[in-house]
């Protein structure tokens, strides 16, 4: 990498367009390296130049914003509060740059839709019914962006999200795409060799696999059955896990019950990886709603990924003497 020489006698004195705020894109990105790295040295070697030029291009940056970006310590750098909030645009502004270019390097055509959602949705929901979607639209080249939380529709051009809530949001236009039913489930192996729960209080003595509440309306079993109106504090955990995935990979294994989510386990509900136990179950009044974020349009594409997402998704009502039917 070359560094750009920097102005001997400071910025030109008129300047147009981005050049007047952004006097130096290579500043920026060994500032961004020597941020993300917490290194100069590092940042040095990474970008093939010398300490002296990563040193030279940060001082400049610090001169033109007549601000300080770095603590220098001992032997290590820190960011200011300055150095963090110009760090946070940059880093997310260069990965966006980034994705970009490698879609025009390799030539991605106008057919790709970057739908966004949570890993869960995407392992469970998504990936397990790709086949049907290639049917339905052979020519869709879809790019898949996962999050742990509520997918962010400000980044990586996302054309379409998923998500779990109310359908209020002020960042996009909603569409429902599906209810819910949150109910126990277990590998058949555990089944065999333990007593089913037939009712609540049996659920005292089952050995449970919980999940994090990560979304808006995400149930803990301790929510859930505050929703059935049954207080149950002490409750027998065989595990605890942050990710819903590892929730349900632990129920497949046999190590205990965990709560399913129908709409996302209905293929492992429908091959008999996964059993329902009990009649008890909870409707939540959130649902699933697809995003499409403000400036951009649902393109026929879009809206054939809303229908595919759609499809498939008949949940058939059992009747019980403690539901929730919000």
């Amino acid at each position: 990498m070359q560094l750009e020489e920097l102005p001997k006698e400071g910025l030109p004195k008129k300047v147009k367009g981005y050049r007047r705020l952004i006097p130096s894109m290579t500043a920026l990105l060994v500032f961004e390296a020597a941020a993300r790295l917490s290194s100069f040295t590092l940042a040095a070697q990474e970008l093939g130049v010398t300490q002296a030029a990563v040193s030279k291009q940060i001082r400049f940056l610090e001169e033109t914003l007549d601000t300080r970006l770095f603590h220098r310590l001992h032997r290590a750098i820190k960011l200011t509060s300055e150095g963090y909030l110009l760090f946070s645009v940059t880093s997310e502004s260069l990965q966006r740059m980034a994705s970009v270019f490698d879609r025009v390097h390799e030539g991605i055509r106008e057919q790709e839709v970057v739908l966004a959602s949570t890993s869960a949705f995407s392992q469970l929901r998504i990936l397990p019914r790709l086949s049907a979607l290639r049917l339905k639209q052979p020519n869709l080249q879809l790019r898949l962006v996962t999050q742990m939380l509520t997918p962010d529709l400000r980044s990586d051009d996302i054309d379409l999200a998923v998500r779990y809530g109310d359908g209020k949001w002020d960042d996009g236009t909603s569409i429902f795409l599906f209810d819910e039913e949150v109910f126990p489930v277990c590998s058949p192996g555990w089944l065999a060799t333990h007593i089913a729960p037939v009712h609540a209080e049996d659920f005292l003595h089952v050995e449970l696999i919980d999940s994090d509440a990560t979304l808006e309306g995400w149930m803990t079993w301790q929510t859930w059955f505050k929703e059935l109106g049954e207080e149950r504090p002490k409750l027998k955990y065989a595990l605890r896990c942050s990710s819903y995935t590892d929730t349900i990979q632990a129920a497949l294994q046999g190590h205990g019950v965990a709560l399913g989510w129908h709409r996302l386990l209905e293929p492992q509900l429908a091959s008999g990886e996964l059993v329902r136990l009990t009649e008890y179950v909870v409707r939540p009044k959130e649902a699933y709603y697809g995003v499409v974020p403000n400036g951009r349009k649902a393109t026929p594409l879009v809206q054939g990924l809303v229908e595919w997402l759609c499809s498939g998704s008949s949940i058939e009502h059992i009747d019980s003497n403690i539901t929730d039917d919000r």
